[in-house]
């Protein structure tokens, strides 16, 4: 299993991705649906994940910006991941979302705005291709100061998510 970073976005993915002042793609393979990847992907947060998340918060009031609390592990089934546009998805929001295709959520805050979005490639076989992408459009000064400090951290947590997703157990 492998993870890749690349910059070639889906069609369904260009309007979200316009002006963005970063962008980076995740692919993996899995036999899951997009559902169950989807659940696996937000279900995951190892104790060395919720250390950074403490970490993060403290670099956050140093920025003067407010912290919406600490996300707390959850366990999500497939059926639990919404697919109607403008439904709450933990501390996302559904923009998006096509039944086994892609799904896209976003989040809002005073310094950015940050876009996560899971595109499953149509293909045969036991095995599909997941796309992990994020977009982050800054919106203000400490933008680009957060992101650029967090950015390595985010390449390790996202990937680390893309893995563990992609070891979600297929249809039966």
């Amino acid at each position: 299993m492998r993870v890749t970073t690349g910059t070639l976005l889906p069609e369904v993915l260009r309007p979200f991705a316009q002006g963005a002042d970063h962008v980076d793609v995740k692919t993996v393979e899995s036999a899951a649906t997009l559902r169950e990847f989807l659940a696996a992907l937000l279900s995951y947060q190892p104790a060395w994940m919720t250390a950074l998340y403490g970490v993060r918060a403290g670099f956050v009031r140093l920025l003067g910006m407010r912290q919406h609390g600490m996300p707390r592990p959850q366990h999500l089934r497939p059926e639990d991941i919404p697919m109607t546009p403008g439904s709450a998805a933990l501390f996302f929001t559904v923009r998006h979302a096509e039944e086994e295709h892609v799904w896209v959520v976003s989040a809002t805050d005073q310094h950015l705005d940050a876009t996560l979005a899971v595109v499953m490639e149509p293909g045969g076989g036991p095995r599909r291709r997941f796309h992990v992408v994020t977009l982050v459009h800054y919106r203000n000064w400490a933008g680009p100061v957060y992101f650029n400090v967090i950015r390595p951290f985010h390449h390790l947590v996202v990937g680390a998510m893309a893995r563990s997703a992609a070891r979600a157990p297929g249809p039966a």
